[in-house]
């Protein structure tokens, strides 16, 4: 049961995958959580990092689609300097938001893949919507008041998983 927790791979952050890594195993877009995925909950601005991440990945074709369970409203203005499109009120870990964007983009499940911090959420929700799934760690060490009950869960069942499966170990790309 705890299987549906399981993400598919887990890197240490965002910005470590690559164009080159995702075309390897066959994505053409990437769906990723907002708030200590792509920038800290606390600081919408992102960093050079993020920037260049994101310009690496137009620049191969690769569009990147948001993800997020926050309203519309704070999910725009996070992004108004990105130009990033985005489906807010995604009601993750359900498959509603992933599956709203995978017919935004009109690919496969196969040819996209979910990127987020947390495994109650955004793990289990690319895995509600059947497609492959990258744990990243979160930016900063800090959440926010909703995200500490998840995050409590979450280290419990990543024990039990990694009980199961000790190749499940944190990597610096796919």
């Amino acid at each position: 049961m705890l299987d549906k927790y399981k993400p598919t791979w887990m890197v240490e952050a965002i910005y470590q995958i690559t164009p080159e890594q995702l075309r390897a195993h066959g994505f053409k877009a990437v769906l990723t959580d907002l708030d200590n995925t792509l920038i800290a909950w606390n600081n919408p601005n992102g960093t050079e990092e993020l920037i260049n991440w994101l310009k690496m990945m137009d620049e191969a074709g690769i569009p990147v689609v948001v993800v997020s369970n926050n309203k519309a409203s704070r999910v725009a203005k996070a992004l108004e300097k990105f130009e990033l499109d985005f489906v807010s009120r995604a009601m993750k870990p359900f498959a509603v938001g992933i599956k709203h964007a995978q017919e935004q983009l009109g690919l496969s499940k196969d040819e996209i893949v979910m990127i987020g911090d947390q495994v109650m959420t955004d793990i289990r929700g690319a895995s509600a919507a059947g497609i492959r799934s990258i744990l990243v760690q979160p930016i900063i060490d800090t959440d926010g008041w909703n995200t500490r009950i998840n995050r409590f869960f979450e280290r419990r069942v990543m024990r039990i998983l990694s009980r199961k499966d000790p190749e499940m170990e944190w990597k610096s790309g796919l």
